[in-house]
């Protein structure tokens, strides 16, 4: 149809408005408009990064020059690699979206996005994503809405394949040599940058969440997840005096918890009044985690590698230690109340017990960390040798702290009952992650209960939290800062140790040797070995120098 014919079948008013709507509809090619949303990116979307490279930026005038333009161009030439005249507008538009939300929880919870912290956000659950909705999350969603818009008034000319591709080269050539000239205007202060806070990069939004969804991709690419390549298959357990009873190992994987908070490393308040009273126990103040996420930590602690030679690809290519106690005849069993056991358990008898239906224990969205005990007993019946179970808890997941617990608990009053954590008071914050501790407490003591009435099997019990968590300090919230950055309430750990009278005889333990060596200086790096030396486990995969109970294991 004519745009003359239109004409006679619109409405004469209605025609008028289109024609003065459509006047103002500017007309731009594909770079420009590259460019243009690159500069709004820069200024709008990057407050956490202005915050932290540009401390005064009106002595500091240069350096905050040069930053404009090498982030603008470098925007302008990740786009200019993917957007082009055909799906501009669609792209741009859910980048628009998506910056403003992650803009808004870098501000908001002071978080990196970096692979590792992208690949926590890629693994959220829809229960956990959902604590994460609130209404002031309306508020950047709501300002996207006008450069949308106006992205969206923008005509876009028309050109050529030939002359697209030869315009869209001499752009990027452009945006490379501007980028270039915007470092060496102040060249000194931006080398001095990057070496000493390389971390700062992931705090440049989109790029950062752009770059490190491809090096998520990269690692993991979509498709089948290959089998996990086998280690320790030769491994068996050292024979045992006849008539000796079996093992039961708990191994608690907690979650969230940090040692600066926990009652036994001699915090103000005592959140470990349960584990205090229990004879035996043996706490060790000086744990550091193998990374500051669940995503991290998980495969990690459970890995032959470890910290000490990070190698994240080697770890989630290779079995975990549960698998190595699976060749060696030890049954295993991992218990879920949480995200799931991250790759550790795979192709092993596993229970997800978050979506429970228990009246007592669940409110119809979570379930506290007593459902892991729920039902235990059936699972652990007496088979032909050792056993180890783990229970990985909800613990002390945030920013709902106020919800890991049941209300008996809620002892340190005001709490914080909204997830934006920025909105609550720093003290609020802590009590309710305090509560949580609590709760954490009674479910250990709970936990050691169920194994002191245990008749056929010697017992015992390992607890260890994956990561800490930030309440306020130096700015920061919840956890995933980058492991070389990450702040000490993110990798020190609590950990805690109880065995029966009959485990220890059985494994000839010096109690009082453990109790001088957990004063030491450990990390997540020890369990491997710890617990393959506990369940005498004979396997090249073992380090005696990791096996922190070593020193302690009586000859005989």
């Amino acid at each position: 149809m004519s745009m003359r014919a239109m004409e006679a079948t619109l409405p004469r008013g209605l025609f008028r408005a289109r024609s003065v709507a459509w006047a103002f509809s500017p007309a731009m090619s594909t770079e420009r408009l590259i460019l243009l949303c690159s500069l709004f990116f820069t200024v709008f979307s990057n407050m956490a990064f202005w915050h932290a490279a540009v401390e005064n930026p009106l002595q500091q005038w240069r350096l905050a020059l040069s930053l404009l333009v090498v982030v603008t161009t470098l925007h302008a030439l990740l786009l200019g690699l993917v957007v082009s005249r055909w799906n501009a507008k669609p792209v741009l538009t859910g980048l628009l979206l998506v910056t403003a939300l992650a803009s808004h929880y870098m501000n908001a919870y002071g978080v990196y996005l970096d692979a590792d912290m992208l690949r926590n956000v890629l693994h959220t659950d829809s229960k956990e994503s959902s604590e994460l909705l609130s209404v002031r999350l309306l508020i950047p969603l709501l300002l996207s809405l006008l450069p949308i818009a106006l992205l969206w008034r923008v005509r876009l000319q028309p050109r050529s394949w030939r002359r697209a591709l030869g315009m869209r080269a001499g752009f990027l050539l452009v945006v490379v040599l501007v980028g270039a000239g915007g470092v060496q205007l102040a060249a000194r202060d931006i080398t001095s940058m990057i070496r000493n806070h390389h971390e700062i990069r992931y705090l440049v939004t989109p790029a950062n969440y752009l770059v490190s969804l491809v090096n998520v991709l990269l690692s993991s690419p979509p498709g089948p997840k290959p089998a996990l390549l086998p280690i320790g298959m030769d491994a068996s357990q050292k024979p045992r005096a006849e008539g000796s009873k079996p093992r039961l190992l708990v191994l608690v994987v907690g979650e969230t918890a940090r040692a600066q908070n926990w009652g036994l490393n001699g915090y103000a308040r005592q959140t470990t009044p349960e584990l205090s009273q229990i004879e035996g126990l043996v706490n060790f103040p000086h744990v550091t985690s193998c990374g500051s996420s669940t995503e991290v930590s998980l495969p990690c602690m459970f890995s032959s590698y470890g910290r000490k030679d990070y190698d994240e690809d080697k770890i989630r290519s290779h079995q975990s230690l549960l698998h190595v106690l699976d060749h060696a005849g030890i049954a295993t069993l991992w218990r879920d109340n949480q995200s799931g056991c991250k790759g550790v358990c795979d192709g092993l008898p596993t229970q997800r017990l978050e979506d429970e239906q228990d009246a007592g224990l669940c409110n119809g969205k979570r379930c506290v960390d007593e459902i892991l005990l729920k039902d235990l007993q059936v699972q652990i019946s007496p088979g032909n040798g050792d056993r180890v179970v783990v229970l990985h808890q909800l613990g002390n997941h945030g920013p709902n702290y106020y919800e890991r617990y049941p209300a008996r608990f809620r002892r340190f009053t005001p709490t914080c009952e909204n997830p934006e954590l920025g909105q609550c008071a720093r003290q609020e914050i802590i009590n309710s992650y305090d509560n949580a501790l609590l709760y954490t407490d009674h479910f250990l003591a709970a936990t050691i209960g169920f194994l002191k009435a245990q008749k056929d099997y010697e017992t015992a019990l390992v607890y260890v939290s994956d990561h800490g968590e930030s309440l306020g300090e130096k700015g920061l919230f919840l956890h995933g800062v980058p492991y070389a950055i990450a702040p000490q309430e993110q990798i020190h750990v609590p950990m805690v140790m109880w065995f029966s009278p009959g485990f220890t005889s059985d494994a000839r333990l010096d109690m009082q040797c453990l109790r001088n060596e957990s004063a030491k200086s450990l990390s997540h790096d020890n369990l491997f070995s710890s617990l393959l030396g506990l369940m005498e486990v004979v396997t090249p995969e073992y380090q005696r120098s990791d096996d922190l109970f070593a020193v302690c294991r009586k000859s005989g």
